[in-house]
């Protein structure tokens, strides 16, 4: 579980709705399912690896604060996709985000930070490029597999208007990487 999560919850109990309490091994195993998942989504958001760590600290808060009781995988999956979209869109909205610089904000430039191949860094860039819509729609189908009705649902949008963001990211993807 993450230090904050860890050493904010340890010990404590959550009541779920019918009774029920959630205990620490179950917030733990919540949260290595989906942590990474999370973090990935708010990054592709938010891209900063400082911020994308809060914003996902915060969407894992939200499940406690509201004590949400999951149905199924897919049920947990899906709510901590759209909280953490939530989250992401409120901290992109915050009076300070607007002023402050982009090149300010963005620690993407530092080689090696993510671990990964070169070619993968260079792909990742060039996403984190594209307009929001396109970038968490690429990102939830491409990435997490969702299809474009599913995607619809999270979003509020037709699984239409879905199927063009994926088709315009596309072309946009296109384009840049030539």
């Amino acid at each position: 579980m993450g230090t904050f999560l860890y050493s904010y919850y340890k010990g404590k109990r959550y009541k779920k709705r019918g009774g029920g309490e959630m205990d620490e091994k179950q917030i733990s195993e919540i949260y290595e399912r989906n942590a990474d998942r999370v973090y990935r989504l708010c990054f592709s958001y938010l891209k900063n690896p400082d911020d994308a760590f809060d914003a996902m600290q915060n969407t894992f808060y939200q499940m406690l604060r509201k004590d949400v009781v999951f149905e199924n995988p897919e049920h947990e999956k899906a709510w901590l996709i759209v909280t953490a979209s939530n989250v992401c869109k409120n901290v992109l909205s915050h009076w300070w985000r607007k002023r402050v610089s982009i090149e300010e904000r963005d620690s993407l430039k530092e080689e090696g930070k993510d671990g990964g191949r070169q070619e993968d860094r260079e792909l990742l860039m060039v996403v984190l490029k594209l307009p929001v819509k396109y970038r968490i729609s690429i990102y939830l189908h491409y990435y997490e597999g969702y299809t474009s009705v599913e995607i619809g649902k999270m979003l509020g949008k037709s699984d239409a208007t879905i199927r063009g963001w994926l088709k315009k990211g596309r072309e946009l993807l296109g384009k840049e990487i030539g």
